[in-house]
């Protein structure tokens, strides 16, 4: 399985859309690296995140390949990956943060 953590701001669209974003990211993640996702959602609750001074809006999406990923395919699913958030979600290439780990060294 593919750890995957999504951080979402309690109440805003992607919360509301967990559960077609869940079927989404496996989707993905079955697609990108051939195993289905072990997703993980923290809510930040109103009123404890922030950016520029304002109530954020913003999303963080992290997963961690199965092997090293050199940077032209990175980048390419790093785009899959915003694009199906956006998708779903209807918030900005700005409310989201993606992110495409490689697996910890042993």
């Amino acid at each position: 399985m593919i750890n995957c953590t999504c951080v979402v701001q309690e109440g805003q669209s992607p919360d509301l859309h967990q559960d077609v974003l869940k079927g989404t990211l496996g989707e993905f993640s079955e697609r990108a690296f051939g195993q289905g996702a072990d997703i993980k959602w923290v809510r930040v609750p109103p009123g404890s995140g922030f950016t520029a001074g304002e109530p954020s809006t913003s999303s963080v999406v992290s997963m961690v390949s199965n092997e090293p990923l050199e940077a032209p395919h990175r980048e390419l699913l790093l785009r899959e990956l915003v694009d199906l958030w956006v998708g779903q979600t209807g918030c900005s290439v700005d409310e989201i943060v993606a992110v495409l780990a490689d697996p910890a060294q042993a």
